[in-house]
């Protein structure tokens, strides 16, 4: 049994401490949290501080807090031979203040109200010590069914490449829907496609399932479409037919 104390109250550490409670291989002792607002967690007879100075020794410590607060916070835990880890995909396991430490990283777009899947969330982990990476390895096993051995330098690139394939698709997927409205025309229509593109991309590359007007360089219709845009939408199509067409003409 790995027994852990999750830092945070959060998106991430409420999926994490869902997902944890349903496996046989954690226990979770405590739960540091500054407005106890984890409140499902009571009804597991779990813990929950809002000093540092009751905190109890445990084989982990999860900090799943914002990522400009990880190092301060880190600092301010008193006991510094416990194997500490954080969940950020953009922060250096080195800003943990602690002799053992390491990186717990779900890659998931995460948020409190959405029921989610553990088992099938890719989960990179990074230790200071072989032996401590073993241990993190167990402990991601026992939720999910992905898990990577991924170092700060290879997450770093990770997390970028994640926010391409997530916030900045997302916000296109929110212009598209402004379109929409203002045009009155439902959304929902656009469902189909969406679902379409993601499903293509299991069978083909990224850039072998690219279609579209900026891939044929179709001038016309490009031209009738920036017409019907505002100026901000108008850069960003602009930018991104231009990144398309250059990426499709070297071969």
């Amino acid at each position: 049994m790995i027994k852990i104390v999750l830092f945070g109250s959060g998106n991430v550490a409420t999926q994490l401490a869902k997902a944890f409670l349903k496996s046989d291989a954690v226990k979770i002792i405590q739960v540091f949290s500054r407005n106890n607002s984890i409140p499902f967690l009571k009804n597991h007879q779990i813990e929950i501080i809002n000093d540092l100075q009751q905190l109890k020794k445990a084989d982990i410590y999860i900090i799943a807090i914002s990522d400009d607060a990880i190092a301060s916070f880190s600092q301010k835990i008193p006991l510094k031979s416990v194997l500490t880890v954080h969940t950020s995909g953009a922060v250096s396991m080195q800003a943990i203040a602690s002799e053992k430490k390491g990186v717990f990283y779900p890659l998931q777009s995460i948020t409190k109200s959405k029921k989610i899947n553990f088992k099938k969330i890719p989960i990179c982990i990074e230790a200071s010590s072989k032996k401590d990476r073993k241990l993190l390895k167990k402990l991601a096993k026992s939720i999910s069914d992905n898990v990577y051995k991924i170092d700060s330098e290879q997450r770093k690139n990770l997390h970028v490449a994640a926010v391409f394939v997530n916030n900045f698709v997302n916000h296109l997927y929110a212009i598209a829907e402004e379109i929409c409205v203002e045009k009155n025309v439902p959304f929902k229509i656009l469902q189909p496609l969406i679902k379409e593109t993601v499903k293509k991309i299991e069978k083909l590359s990224p850039y072998q399932a690219q279609t579209g007007p900026a891939k044929r360089q179709d001038k016309k219709t490009i031209v009738k479409h920036v017409e019907l845009l505002n100026e901000e939408q108008q850069k960003i199509y602009k930018l991104l037919t231009s990144s398309i067409t250059k990426k499709h003409s070297k071969k």
